[in-house]
């Protein structure tokens, strides 16, 4: 089976070759742990849980290794901490945060279908990592101390040798980014897409020794946390790192993300890791999913449109009612990862339907297939094209009216993209009206007998009657059983 990815950094579909088949390594931006994570939030979760899955599948559960981050140090966790909690010690408040806001976020995700990463590293488990690599841009002469912050120097980097050149993922010059960017303007900073690696801390604020000869206490930027938490999980424990003088040894498979992180963030990423390892390269394959937007327009709270996972799933803020976790996660699959999509009430209505059809055709009394079917493997080896693993799903569900043996398939098949068919057969729906059941029950009859005689035509247009009624049919072993949905 070849693999075949979009790969950000040469703008073309490549084939997949792991650095170690053994060892497969992959590195995804995750959340940052101060509120309930948005629909938005969503998209990189559910896309990277289908590839892990696919690697899986490719190469054996126990050689894949998978890590997604937890940003625990953020601006926007200390206001949380101190609106919050304000009868706390600081750094207690923070704790109730953070750690309530990933169990939110690690619930949500479950919720959505998505597999458990290898590894979910948190930012302040690895200050230490972030202070060696900084002193190491430093001794480099990319990264300088001005006014007790340590910033990183893109023109610097620029001359330094055997790395690449910085704006090399966006395919952007120096003049673009910063034509483009929205840059902090200091008075100590050399030039101003000059970004910080180290900066001191606030009265109150989270602070740790700092780096690089610096005497007040700081706290990380934003960017370091990755490289080193990368370095850790996926450097370190083969071979690599900053004790490593083989600049091979540092770089790992594929890292991935949504397309709003290409710059700065995956830009400023590649810049520190490789000009702390001296290697052309970070990943050899970047990802990056498109953007989401809702009912056609921008996601934001001032457009009133901003829907967070925990919303759709337990709430009427979306479309008048909650939404299965299987349902969000078929509406996000319809669209190619790399394309934009758009979050609307239809989209889940439709996918809602799909799954309904979905398991009324599956008899969960018996087991799936034993593996997903070639069919669904090679759609998602091309560059992860959900569309077409839906619409063979929907293959096999026309299929399996006539050859029971589909129903199987179409479980295992979907099973493995990680959607519950099962709940949806499981949900309770609303009684029958007493005058429909007898009426119901004659059609079923009916249906039943068509499909004895193998008349299959007569059993679909009993079907569709039955379904104008309200009725979902299942067929079983015994006979059809049968449910009113509306």
């Amino acid at each position: 089976m070849t693999l075949r990815f979009h790969n950000t950094l040469t703008r073309r579909k490549e084939d997949f070759a792991p650095i170690d088949p053994r060892a497969v390594r992959l590195y995804v931006c995750g959340p940052t742990v101060y509120d309930y994570a948005h629909i938005g939030n969503a998209r990189p979760v559910i896309v990277f849980d289908v590839l892990f899955r696919l690697l899986r599948h490719v190469y054996g559960p126990e050689h894949v290794i998978y890590v997604r981050n937890v940003t625990d140090v953020d601006d926007k966790i200390n206001a949380r901490a101190e609106r919050d909690w304000p009868d706390l010690p600081f750094n207690d408040a923070i704790a109730q945060v953070t750690e309530a806001t990933e169990r939110q976020f690690r619930e949500d995700v479950a919720a959505l279908g998505a597999l458990p990463p290898t590894f979910e590293p948190r930012a302040t488990e690895h200050i230490e990592r972030m202070r060696a690599m900084i002193e190491r841009l430093v001794a480099r002469g990319v990264a300088y101390v001005a006014e007790d912050h340590v910033l990183f120097s893109p023109t610097a980097m620029d001359a330094l040798p055997g790395v690449p050149r910085y704006g090399a993922l966006a395919h952007r010059s120096l003049d673009e980014m910063l034509a483009g960017a929205r840059v902090d303007v200091a008075p100590y900073k050399r030039d101003p897409m000059d970004f910080v690696l180290w900066k001191p801390s606030k009265p109150k604020e989270p602070s740790w020794p700092s780096p690089a000869g610096i005497a007040p206490p700081g706290r990380p930027g934003w960017h370091i946390e990755c490289s080193a938490m990368a370095m850790a999980k996926l450097l370190e424990p083969f071979g690599g790192g900053l004790a490593c003088d083989d600049p091979a040894m540092n770089v790992f498979d594929i890292h991935g993300g949504g397309v709003d992180l290409v710059f700065p963030h995956h830009e400023n990423e590649i810049a520190q890791s490789c000009c702390a390892f001296g290697s052309t390269r970070m990943a050899n394959l970047w990802m990056h999913n498109g953007f989401l937007q809702v009912e056609s327009e921008k996601m934001s709270k001032s457009l009133g449109n901003f829907v967070t996972i925990r919303e759709l799933l337990a709430t009427s803020a979306f479309g008048g009612r909650a939404w299965p976790g299987a349902v969000l996660r078929m509406a996000m699959l319809r669209t190619h990862y790399r394309q934009p999509i758009d979050w609307t009430v239809r989209a889940l209505e439709e996918s809602e339907k799909s799954l309904e059809r979905f398991a009324d055709a599956i008899d969960f009394d018996l087991p799936a297939a034993p593996a997903p079917s070639d069919e669904l493997v090679a759609a998602l080896a091309d560059d992860l094209n959900t569309p077409a693993a839906i619409a063979h799903l929907h293959a096999l569900h026309t299929e399996a009216r006539a050859r029971p043996e589909a129903a199987g398939q179409l479980r295992a098949d979907a099973e493995f993209l990680g959607l519950d068919v099962r709940s949806l057969a499981a949900r309770p729906g609303p009684q029958a009206p007493p005058e429909r059941v007898a009426e119901v029950e004659k059609l079923v009859a009916e249906r039943d007998e068509a499909r004895r005689r193998r008349d299959w035509a007569a059993s679909d247009r009993l079907r569709d009657e039955l379904a104008t009624l309200g009725v979902a049919v299942k067929d079983g072993k015994a006979g059809a059983t049968w449910e009113f949905r509306r």
